[in-house]
């Protein structure tokens, strides 16, 4: 059976005519050794059509299509033009080798070209591609380097092109970013609040709750010594109380706490810009974040929520590899030690991993929190997966799946403050004598 290669350049289409079989047989080591011999393989392979291509526009699309395992017009026509006609109602008395499988497969289905794809293939390819230059005479020196460093920047190029709606890298890193900046701005608060306490220790239980808020306030006090009502205006729009930023003033005004040297109150003055600084881009990160994880996953964030979203995409790697997962991975994403604890001592597995964050887990009672777990695992995968396979970027999806966990939390808490009832209290029919808790279920359904 006569034999051809399709050898996709960076140049264009070559076909080569493996006439030579009966020298070198289908023995892979017997075509190496002959690859290495151009004057050999010579007359092995010979050149039966070059097909160039026309512009670089060009050349990317087929290697594109080439590397996509699809079989293009361009390259259709080119086979159909060189390969022996093969008549209807016979066995085709040639085969066509390739280099993809996949493309092989696609030429079969189209043409009825039998392809093959295996080791003796790939061997004759590289001799081809090693003595590719001077099967084409037209070459000149250093013609055919060119586009080959041409065309491979385009192509790469083209595969790291940014995609919003895929685009999972910034969502990763912000959430990390946001996790970071938590602890910078707890760090900070603590070292303020240290550093400034002993010089207004009644600011600290006054403005107790609040980091933030603590940072604006010692900023614009400074020297407690020096406060007066001028400043119960500022602070109090600060504090959003009236009467506090009074008892404020007149804490200060009172205090007992030492004097600070003019060095250590600008060392205090410098940590509470810190956690202002810090608090305020943390603000700004936060709303990008939104914006971003809407774009990438508008309906797994649309069920579970922006941050959560976030999370899962995070620790999953990426969008791909979260809609890849199971369901019942998901459900458990974020506590792999606990897993790997429980199977280890025998113990109990856990419900759920960073799902526990979601809304709906917090929601549901201690006894229902591993079917709520359940439920939102399975409809956060078909998120997910609508997300990263659709072509939409519509949170219709999302908002559904939404009210039919909403759905499903509602019949929870209905199921089972039912059985509550018929657990704790005896049920006493109409002429007072006790009815079975059975017959009494069957009732109320």
């Amino acid at each position: 059976m006569a034999m051809f290669v399709l050898y996709e350049s960076s140049s264009g289409y070559a076909l080569f005519d493996v006439h030579g079989l009966n020298e070198i047989g289908q023995n892979v080591e017997a075509v190496q050794s002959s690859v290495s011999d151009l004057a050999r393989f010579g007359q092995v392979v010979k050149l039966t059509a070059f097909h160039p291509w026309q512009t670089a526009q060009d050349a990317l699309n087929q290697v594109n299509a080439v590397s996509e395992g699809f079989m293009s017009e361009e390259l259709r026509s080119f086979l159909e033009l060189n390969l022996p006609k093969a008549e209807e109602g016979k066995e085709t008395k040639f085969s066509l080798g390739v280099s993809d499988p996949k493309l092989g497969s696609c030429i079969s289905e189209a043409t009825k070209i039998p392809c093959q794809s295996n080791e003796f293939v790939q061997e004759l390819l590289r001799g081809v591609r090693q003595h590719f230059d001077s099967f084409i005479n037209d070459f000149k020196p250093g013609g055919l380097e060119k586009p080959q460093v041409g065309l491979a920047l385009s192509y790469s190029r083209a595969k790291v092109k940014y995609n919003v709606n895929k685009e999972d890298h910034m969502v990763i890193q912000t959430i990390s970013l946001l996790d970071t900046l938590d602890k910078d701005i707890n760090s900070y608060a603590m070292r303020t609040r240290e550093w400034y306490s002993p010089h207004f220790p009644e600011l600290d239980k006054i403005v107790n709750y609040d980091n933030y808020m603590y940072a604006q306030a010692s900023k614009i006090i400074e020297d407690k010594s020096k406060l007066s009502e001028e400043h119960v205006t500022i602070l109090t729009e600060v504090l959003g109380d009236e009467d506090k930023a009074r008892e404020l003033v007149e804490a200060g005004q009172a205090s007992m706490g030492p004097d600070l040297s003019p060095l250590d109150l600008l060392h205090a003055q410098t940590f509470a810009q810190g956690v202002i600084d810090l608090t305020d881009y943390r603000k700004k990160l936060y709303d990008y974040l939104v914006v971003k994880v809407k774009d990438v996953a508008p309906n797994l964030a649309a069920l579970i929520g922006e941050t959560v979203a976030a999370r899962l995409i995070s620790h999953a790697g990426s969008l791909r590899n979260l809609a890849k997962h199971p369901s019942s991975t998901l459900q458990i994403l974020g506590a792999e030690r606990a897993l790997r604890r429980a199977l280890r001592t025998g113990g109990k597995t856990p419900k759920h991993g960073l799902i526990v964050h979601s809304s709906f887990i917090g929601r549901a009672s201690a006894r229902n929190k591993g079917r709520m777990a359940r439920c939102l695992a399975a409809k956060c995968s078909i998120a997910a997966r609508v997300d990263y396979f659709g072509d939409s970027s519509s949170a219709d999806f999302g908002e559904k799946l939404r009210v039919e966990v909403e759905e499903r939390l509602d019949s929870l808490h209905n199921v089972y403050a039912m059985e509550e009832v018929l657990e704790d209290e005896e049920i006493v029919d109409a002429s007072g004598e006790e009815i079975d808790e059975e017959e009494a279920a069957d009732d109320v359904e």
